[in-house]
């Protein structure tokens, strides 16, 4: 292939780009090797994305070069949904991979393969028209686009936002599997500890590379920032000294310090220049009135859209409750009516059949994913202070400019209108909005989506001292192990079922029952199959089995038929979510048990196989 000894896919060589305010990228200078995945970290408006774009041949850079091995492909997933795409989801996908007339995709098996596969992972309808996705739906649309291409570099900004947890995890095995290179952005920090390789970090115009995971990089960056602060502080101290020595002294020894006075005039100007870090997102929720112990109740609710084959079934019979103190997170895949089920909790739209009750002294902060409470038209401060200058947290009075600059907003941000911000920005939007509102339930839809891992962990810290009640939906693995204490999973067909833990807890536990399920199920098989070497051994003439043996095979069908049904009744509590509920020490038992039955049942299987091959 086309590699020269050495040679880069891409490489920026002293790269500057700014646009208008301080510069994105300060003379950086970055390779991508074949092979190795970067994930590109940095705050919101450090310039990931416009990195993103130069390495992708999109944009051109102010100054500096950047070189690209001849031939290299390069395919892109951008933060922004494109509109007025025409055609359907296969053509998309179809177009990637023809490289000309003569290998189209109707007589390139390969190609067809690689298109099916990438739709069946990102479980995408191949015959969906584009112009009637919605934006989550064509971004996943786009994104297997990119994966069909299988190119040299695969460029991805956000690539999991709007995805399900099954469509994540899919990706990163489809990722994993890849042999080109790949740089990305995200602020799934799951998938950055699994997928990167490097980590390059983008902090006021200039780029660190760290040769390393994830959790090593944290590590290794902390120390730096600490470092650096120390070495500003001891430069700062010393400055402030040279400048109290100029003005006592300068009269008296002008001629032989102009070294001395050369070098404060440096010192200056390199104080003038240096670009601190951005500042953190400074807030805390502010707890109202105790609510009620019972926050709400739901009590056979049944919703859907559509009628016969077109029904989507959203609730089918759900009864739930919310206590004080809960903290339950919302998991399905997308479409399965997540965003809909907290509004049919919460009042917003009633249900087909069933009720919701709600209990005493509820206040309520939301969050929604889709914004639906900003007026884009209005500025950040008439959004988050409707009618008013001044903002009441915690008892204390501010005046909203100095509240919108803890979620660092300037004043020329916070007086302009929602609608020219970025989603992330719209996000700390609608967190200044909530918290400036007392509240003893707090409800989130993908609150995470377009944060930086920075704000994203704040929020964690935030929610953690938060002591009112928490209904959130997410997709971001990380975040729910961290914040709730149990989630209610979709089923399918408008059934939610509910668990103790976080996701990482409940994935676990399915899928250790899952693989007892499916070894019962080999045993059962193999149990109705004739053993291959039977007829061999008749026709061979092999030996005959003894008396004993006879007589402990004529046994062994029934002796399986009695396992198989102890192991059921074992395995049976643990489809119901109240298993979930008791006390940890009974579930160990109980999955230790169901252990011992499984590997009783399968001695005896397999003593059933031996002597079936042997008669």
């Amino acid at each position: 292939m086309r590699y020269p000894a050495g040679m880069a896919e891409i490489e920026l060589q002293r790269v500057s780009m700014s646009f208008g305010g301080g510069a994105l990228l300060d003379h950086v200078s970055l390779a991508v090797e074949r092979g190795e995945r970067i994930g590109l970290v940095g705050r919101n408006g450090a310039g990931k994305s416009t990195l993103l774009a130069i390495l992708a041949g999109e944009l051109a850079p102010d100054e500096g070069e950047v070189v690209r091995r001849t031939g290299v492909t390069v395919a892109t997933l951008a933060q922004a949904v494109p509109a007025g795409r025409e055609g359907t989801v296969r053509e998309l996908c179809e177009a990637a991979v023809v490289g000309d007339a003569d290998h189209a995709p109707e007589h390139d098996w390969e190609a067809e393969k690689r298109v099916s596969r990438a739709l069946e992972r990102l479980k995408l309808d191949p015959d969906a028209k584009l112009a009637e996705l919605s934006a989550g739906t064509l971004r996943r649309a786009l994104l297997a686009r990119a994966l069909c291409a299988e190119p040299d570099v695969l460029v991805l900004d956000e690539p999991t936002n709007h995805l399900d947890l099954d469509s994540v995890l899919a990706l990163e095995e489809s990722l994993l599997s890849r042999r080109g290179a790949l740089v990305f952005v995200t602020h799934d920090r799951a998938f950055l500890r699994r997928v990167a390789t490097r980590i390059v970090d983008l902090d006021r115009g200039n780029l660190r590379s760290f040769e390393c995971d994830y959790a090593t990089y944290l590590d290794r960056n902390a120390d730096r920032l600490a470092a650096e602060e120390k070495a500003d502080a001891e430069f700062d101290k010393k400055l402030a000294q040279e400048e109290v020595w100029i003005r006592k002294g300068i009269l008296a020894r002008r001629t032989r310090n102009m070294g001395r006075v050369r070098a404060l005039v440096q010192m200056r100007k390199e104080r003038a220049e240096r670009r601190e870090r951005a500042g953190a997102v400074r807030a805390k929720l502010v707890e109202a009135e105790r609510s009620g112990t019972l926050l709400l109740r739901a009590k056979g609710l049944r919703h859907s859209f559509g009628a016969g084959d077109d029904e989507v079934k959203i609730a089918d019979g759900f009864d739930f409750e919310l206590l004080r103190g809960d903290r339950v997170g919302v998991v399905g895949p997308n479409g399965c009516g997540k965003s809909t089920l907290l509004k049919l909790l919460l009042g917003e739209i009633e249900p087909d059949e069933g009720e919701v009750r709600h209990g005493t002294k509820l206040l309520i902060g939301r969050f929604d994913q889709l914004h639906d409470g900003l007026r884009e038209d209005r500025s950040v401060l008439e959004n988050v202070c409707p009618g008013g200058d001044t903002v009441t947290v915690g008892g204390t009075t501010r005046h909203a400019l100095g509240y919108l600059q803890d979620f660092l907003f300037t004043p020329d941000q916070a007086l302009g209108p929602v609608g020219r911000l970025s989603g992330g920005e719209k996000n700390r939007v609608q967190l200044a909005r909530i918290l400036a509102r007392p509240c003893n339930l707090l409800v989130l839809d993908e609150p995470t989506n377009d944060l930086d891992v920075p704000t994203l962990e704040l929020l964690e810290e935030m929610l953690e001292g938060f002591g009112g009640t928490l209904l959130l939906v997410s997709h971001d693995r990380e975040f729910l192990d961290n914040v709730v204490t149990s989630i209610v999973v979709s089923e399918g067909d408008g059934v939610w079922t509910e668990h103790v833990g976080g996701y990482t807890d409940w994935r676990e536990r399915r899928e250790a029952v899952e693989r007892a399920e499916a070894e019962v199920a080999a045993k059962k098989a193999a149990k109705s199959t004739p053993a291959p070497g039977k007829a061999t051994a008749k026709s061979g003439g092999a030996k005959k089995l003894t008396y004993p043996e006879e007589h402990e095979l004529k046994g062994l069908p029934d002796k399986i038929e009695a396992l198989e049904a102890e192991h059921a009744r074992l395995a049976e509590p643990m489809h119901d979510p109240a298993f979930y509920k008791q006390p940890a020490e009974v579930q160990k038992a109980a999955h230790a048990a169901l252990a011992r039955a499984t590997e009783e049942l399968e001695r005896a299987m397999a003593r059933w196989e031996e002597l079936e091959s042997l008669r």
